[in-house]
């Protein structure tokens, strides 16, 4: 028996991903003037959008287990080359629709994280649902990339057990992401979610890492 399995270890990758997304948002003071105004970010900022990433991806795993439970498999948690993976328990030759809704529920469920995130009325724009929407938006972008091709990627065993090509699965996942990523970028609740103000009197764009002391 065959028994497909999602690795862990890639949301790693995504994490590092997610960096080159996400960038901390100022906090500016409604008093503030246009010339000199004050950016000040909360000091749990970083702790809460974590926790906003870890719940994501927490979330991702968890749909894959669940789905393995619910279709009657016996997931089991090993080792792929030294890769931490989610075994499915389901014989994707013999069963390969349950194979596919094993594969794909992961990404599904991000997804509907993030609509949620962004359709159900509520106060927007904390630092958690930032991470929430980070880690769906990078855990899609690293799929439908340089995560497509893995031997044991879940766009290469949604390709193999069902009628779509990986281009397919990748324009549906990255469609989707983008989008989202479209509807951030057009929200004011969400205002420097991707880039970060220059102080004032700066001009240009600037790339790197600070570190407070």
């Amino acid at each position: 028996m065959t028994m497909p399995s999602i690795p862990v270890i890639p949301h790693m990758i995504v994490a590092m991903l997610a960096g080159s997304l996400l960038v901390a948002p100022a906090a500016h003071t409604q008093q503030a003037s246009q010339t000199d105004s004050v950016s000040v970010r909360p000091s749990h900022y970083w702790r809460d959008v974590a926790a906003g990433f870890a719940s994501s991806l927490l979330a991702h795993e968890v749909a894959h287990v669940a789905t393995a439970l619910a279709l009657g498999a016996h997931p089991t948690f090993g080792f792929d080359k030294g890769r931490p993976t989610v075994y499915s328990g389901i014989d994707a030759q013999r069963d390969p629709h349950k194979q596919f809704l094993f594969s794909s529920m992961g990404l599904n469920v991000q997804a509907a994280l993030d609509e949620g995130v962004l359709d159900v009325p509520h106060e927007r724009g904390s630092p958690f649902e930032r991470g929430v929407l980070v880690s769906g938006i990078a855990t899609a972008l690293f799929y439908v990339t340089i995560g497509r091709s893995a031997s044991v990627s879940d766009v290469d065993f949604m390709a193999r057990t069902s009628s779509l090509s990986r281009t397919d699965i990748g324009l549906i996942y990255g469609g989707v992401a983008l989008l989202h990523t479209v509807r951030v970028s057009h929200d004011s609740r969400y205002a420097d979610f991707f880039v970060h103000p220059a102080p004032a009197g700066e001009r240009g764009l600037r790339l790197g890492l600070h570190l407070d002391r």
